[in-house]
This record gives structure tokens, C-alpha cells and sequence, in this order.
């Protein structure tokens, strides 16, 4: 299984190398075009994409640094490199769109009566196009090797095709004597890249201090009480390590069992998580049942 998930993780490179050459080009062609267009929306787009390129980044490096098998520090691995990663990203896409935001304010205070060349529309239209056609193939990739790392950037594939939309929606409206749309999107952007950083910070934090999805941890339960022997489920706990789950159960079963049996029944308990819940690693305590609470 090991193999399989380092094999996956190698694949889902693929996914965060495409993202970075796409943000690359459309980055720089933003911001060529934008400048030149003189409009404030496909600059504040192309800063955007400036961050995704960092995410991007930081994706790649953190599934590099997954794939590092087990050492004397690391005895579970280093599968949470990904994570941290993640985190690194938001923070920086945090200061970059809080730029691009107060930027963006400023020029709507300062009023903004001329409208950008149509040509940035154009622009805005082709990037769209190409980052959903981007969107799409990482979240096939991602759904072939159950990553969520490889997901995660597909989602922020797709919010930038919605943000390239926006754009050209602001510069087209533009045209029709309204020149404040255009600084007004670019406001809309900044938030987008803050929104799109909180989401990514409040998900990375959420794994690496131990949340865990609780209506996940009702199925687990519901799973081993089916198992024969079983007499009942005490404790379920899980915790995620970059993409995989470790679970820990706390069984009871028939005190009359010997160790044999007992062991055996953990055994069927850890067969029927990894194989029913794709769970990774799971530690199993077992008690008898006549094993009365400490108060």
C-alpha cells in the first residue's frame, strides 16, 4: 500500500507542474496586457495568478517531500509536508491579495475616468478558457489518486477561471460608460485571493492541529459494530497525515475469548476500515466486556 500511495503522490506532480506553467504564462501575460490596457482588473488578476504560482509551488514541494519514506525522527512519515506547505502558501497569497486589495481602493477613490482597452477583455476571456481546461484535467488527475492536494489546486484552478470572468465582465462594462467597473472588479479580485487564502489556512490548520470530519468518524463506528464479534465500539479517533487517515478504536469483546481470537477480531477490524474507508493505518485496543468503568 505504501508503494502505491508514494506512486500516487509522483503522479499527482503532474498536476502542480502543469498549474505552475499555466500561471507562469497567463501571470506575465496579464500584467504585459493589463498595464498596457491600462486596466486595474487584469493587473489585480495577473497579481492574483502571481500567488497562485506560489501555491503551486508549495504543492509540488510538499507532495516532493511526502514521498520521503519513514526515518528515526519521522517514524509516521513525512506525509504532512504537504500540509505545511499548504499553510506557507496562504500566508503569502494573504499579503498579495491584501495588496492588491488596498491598491485596488485606492484607485476607486482616486476616480478612474477612463476606460481600459477592449484587448484586456480579450485577454481575460482566453485565460479563462485555459485555466478551466487546466481545472479539469487536475481534477481528474486528483480523483484517479484520491489526492487532496491535487484537488485543492484544481478548486483554486476553477475560482480563477470564475475571477478571469469577473474581469473581463468589469473591462466589458467598462466600454459602456462605466470606467469605475473595472477598479470595482479589481477590488472584488482582492477579496477572492484573501477569501481563497482563509480557505486554504483554515483547512491546513484544521488537519495538522487534529481535526477530523465527525460524520467520517460516525460511518467508522457504524462499520465495526457490523463486524462479528464485536460486542461494542468505546472510543473511534482519527486524524489525517497529509492524505491518509489513521484511526484509533477501542473495542469490547466476549471476555471468555482467548488472545488468539481477540487478536484475530482486531485484525478483521483493520481489514474492514482500510478496505471499506480507504483508511491508511489503524490501531486497535481491545477489552473484555465485562470490564467495568473506573469512576
Amino acid at each position: 500500500m505504501d508503494q502505491l500511495k508514494y506512486d500516487n503522490l509522483k503522479l499527482g506532480e503532474r498536476g502542480a507542474i502543469i498549474s505552475i506553467i499555466a500561471y507562469i504564462c497567463l501571470t506575465v501575460l496579464k500584467l504585459i496586457v493589463g498595464n498596457m490596457a491600462g486596466s486595474e482588473a487584469l493587473k489585480a488578476d495577473g497579481l492574483n495568478n502571481a500567488t497562485d504560482i506560489v501555491a503551486s509551488i508549495a504543492v509540488l514541494i510538499g507532495l516532493k517531500l511526502a514521498q520521503r519514506p519513514a526515518d528515526t525522527d519521522h517514524t509516521y512519515g513525512h506525509w504532512r509536508a504537504e500540509t505545511v506547505a499548504s499553510l506557507v502558501a496562504s500566508f503569502i497569497m494573504m499579503a498579495v491579495g491584501l495588496q492588491v486589495l488596498f491598491q485596488a481602493i485606492g484607485s476607486v477613490f482616486q476616480g478612474k475616468h477612463e476606460s481600459p482597452d477592449i484587448i484586456a477583455g480579450y485577454t481575460g476571456i482566453f485565460c479563462a478558457v485555459i485555466m478551466y481546461l487546466v481545472y479539469r484535467y487536475n481534477k481528474r488527475l486528483a480523483s484517479r489518486i484520491k489526492s487532496q492536494a491535487v484537488m485543492a489546486a484544481a478548486r483554486d484552478n476553477i475560482s480563477d477561471a470564475w475571477v478571469s470572468t469577473g474581469t473581463v465582465i468589469g473591462i466589458v462594462g467598462s466600454q459602456f460608460g462605466l470606467p469605475w467597473l473595472d477598479p470595482v472588479t479589481a477590488v472584488i479580485v482582492g477579496f477572492l485571493i484573501c477569501k481563497t487564502a482563509w480557505d486554504i489556512f483554515k483547512e491546513a490548520t484544521h488537519h495538522l492541529t487534529d481535526g477530523f470530519d465527525v460524520e467520517l468518524i460516525q460511518e467508522y463506528k457504524k462499520t465495526i459494530a457490523g463486524i462479528d464479534s464485536v460486542e461494542t465500539v468505546k472510543d473511534v479517533r482519527a486524524r489525517n497525515y497529509g492524505n491518509n487517515v489513521v484511526v484509533d478504536v477501542v473495542i469490547t469483546v466476549d471476555a471468555e475469548l482467548d488472545l488468539q481470537q481477540a487478536h484475530d477480531i482486531c485484525t478483521d477490524v483493520e481489514n474492514e476500515l482500510m478496505e471499506e474507508h480507504d483508511v491508511y493505518t489503524v490501531h486497535v485496543h481491545v477489552e473484555p466486556d465485562t470490564l467495568e468503568e473506573c469512576i
